[in-house]
């Protein structure tokens, strides 16, 4: 383990550590306004979700290297208004070339070929490509600093959003494969929210608990945090009677066979057979077979 006190290296060097640990990040790709009218269009991967009622999103525009302030940052000072838009994978490349540090009143809509959209009740445009924006009105500006990489939180509130129809699935919820979401990590690098990348976990119940896990369970050398995590939600223990019942099952047979004729130690052959099980999502299963 290695350990570094935040104040123990120059303002960029943590910076990068910082950014490369935490992530995915998702991204704002923030169109505002200035008071003389010229639009500003740049991506800020310090953003999230801050509320829902009312609903907030949150972004911060840092200081440059030399202390300025974010073009996106002196536009919501003048006009407190900014279109939240997201970024899907297909429009990434344009999306990082509105990032370049282009004069104030240089439009990146234009520089990134990006089709600006009136919006409703703002005065900034949206991007027609973004598969989803958030009109959002400016709450609250709360600075943390006036050194070069010191941010400013950008607390808006939503007041309409606009979502492409193809990225909807059959239960009227977006669909995580049909918005193919993009996010940052550390240096040039972003991951993609699509195809293998993206699982399920199943809101967990007030169950077992890992401390009601067996000893021996818990200090398996083959099941992972992961399966420990799965069998700590199940509800109830299985009773004596399942046990002795799942025990004549055919699998259970024939680990007991593979054991007695000395291919393997039986108790590792059961705790193979639940992570295979807890992949599955057959909890039940598993916690039927590592209690034979």
């Amino acid at each position: 383990m290695t350990t570094i006190s935040a104040d123990s290296l120059p303002q960029l060097a943590f910076y990068r550590y910082m950014i490369g640990s935490v992530g995915p990040r998702p991204i704002a790709f923030a169109s505002t306004i200035s008071a003389d009218g010229h639009v500003n269009l740049s991506p800020f991967s310090f953003f999230n979700v801050v509320g829902s009622n009312p609903p907030m999103l949150m972004f911060v525009p840092n200081l440059n290297r030399h202390g300025h302030k974010k073009h996106s940052l002196l536009n919501v000072e003048e006009v407190p208004e900014v279109v939240i838009n997201v970024v899907s994978h297909r429009m990434v490349e344009q999306m990082s070339l509105a990032s370049a540090e282009y004069d104030r009143h240089v439009n990146e809509f234009v520089k990134a070929g990006f089709t600006e959209v009136p919006s409703d009740r703002v005065r900034p445009p949206r991007v027609a490509e973004s598969p989803a924006a958030f009109e959002c009105v400016v709450r609250q500006l709360i600075p943390t600093g006036d050194s070069p990489g010191a941010g400013t939180i950008v607390l808006a509130e939503v007041l309409t959003a606009h979502f492409h129809d193809d990225i909807f699935g059959e239960n009227g919820l977006i669909d995580p494969h049909k918005i193919d979401l993009v996010g940052r990590m550390g240096a040039d690098w972003y991951c993609r929210a699509n195809g293998d990348a993206l699982f399920e976990v199943a809101r967990p119940k007030v169950g077992i608990g890992y401390d009601g896990l067996p000893t021996a369970v818990r200090n398996s050398r083959i099941l992972t945090g992961n399966d420990l995590g799965k069998l700590g939600s199940y509800e109830v223990v299985p009773t004596p009677d399942e046990i002795r019942e799942y025990g004549q099952t055919e699998a259970i047979r024939a680990l007991r066979d593979e054991a007695q004729n000395g291919c393997q130690y039986l108790p590792d052959l059961l705790h193979h057979r639940a992570h295979q099980l807890l992949q599955q999502q057959q909890v039940r299963e598993a916690w039927l077979t590592l209690l034979q």
